[in-house]
């Protein structure tokens, strides 16, 4: 039987423009309006869906995503320069090496949404490293 496959991620955002700026730099491509409220960014066949609650037509206001974004990148040192560009606080100074073998940052967009963006070369996906 086939694994389903995740395609789309929700992500909450106060400000549907905003969003679109801080995210097509962030992830280095502009993304794709689809909706008044709904910009999708195309994340290696997974869509990050940046949604503007109240623009959406929800009676409610856009909070922060609780758990991590991860996006495995090939030029982390390049993510890094463009998360700071859009506004992003970083955790820590800089780049690090993890226990588990990843090289990686993490920070807050400018909603206070957690990411992390790790070097594609060390990703870790689980088992003996």
């Amino acid at each position: 039987m086939p694994v389903p496959r995740l395609f789309r991620v929700i992500l909450p955002v106060p400000d549907i423009d905003r969003a679109a700026e801080v995210y097509g730099l962030l992830l280095g491509h502009p993304g794709e309006r689809v909706h008044e409220s709904r910009h999708y960014f195309d994340c290696g066949g997974t869509l990050l869906a940046c949604l503007d609650p109240r623009r959406e037509g929800w009676d409610r206001d856009a909070v922060p995503n609780p758990e991590l974004l991860y996006f495995a990148v090939d030029d982390l040192e390049a993510a890094y320069a463009r998360a700071l560009a859009a506004g992003c606080r970083c955790r820590e100074e800089g780049i690090a090496m993890r226990a588990w073998g990843e090289r990686s940052f993490y920070a807050h967009d400018p909603f206070g949404n957690p990411v992390c963006f790790v070097d594609a070369a060390t990703v870790f996906t689980g088992g003996e490293k």
